[in-house]
């Protein structure tokens, strides 16, 4: 327990000095068992449509996690409800031929930020919505603590 609360603590410095982050959200898997018609949601507002934005997929695994990867897919949506995107997309969390973890990590927790939208212009100011549903065939997958979404303003945007 102990453990858990230095890592959030260390967490909340270092993304509170973040100048580039617009949102940043992480949803709790409970009981660390993701299961395939849950789909965490994330709603964030961008101001400026003419900039350009790197989106990014944020996962919290276990190391007793099954496999190397993880599909999902992402659907954004506008604030009337429009699908702006979606994508099935994989993730790659351990190495596949050593099994090594990917990712930052102490113990046996690991935390990876992985590009989900580079350079992504959104297409007018406003809400919007992202929703993430796994896509493996293990329901529900186990050791996948949480997920979440970063979207952090493009270099020279």
């Amino acid at each position: 327990m102990k453990y858990i609360l230095f890592v959030v603590a260390i967490s909340t410095i270092f993304f509170a000095c973040d100048s580039d982050r617009v949102y940043e959200q992480n949803h709790t898997i409970p009981n660390n068992q993701w299961y395939i018609d849950s789909i965490p949601s994330f709603t964030f507002t961008i101001t400026d449509s003419t900039a350009a934005y790197n989106i990014y997929y944020n996962i919290r695994n276990a190391n007793s996690y099954p496999y190397y990867n993880l599909y999902l897919t992402y659907y954004l949506l506008d604030e009337e409800g429009n699908q702006v995107s979606a994508r099935l997309q994989e993730l790659t969390l351990l190495d596949p031929k050593t099994g090594k973890p990917l990712g930052n990590g102490l113990g046996d927790i690991f935390d990876h930020q992985i590009v989900a939208l580079p350079n992504f212009k959104f297409p007018k100011a406003g809400t919007y919505t992202i929703r993430l549903k796994q896509y493996m065939r293990q329901d529900p997958l186990p050791s996948i603590m949480s997920v979440g979404i970063r979207v952090e303003q493009a270099e020279g945007s």
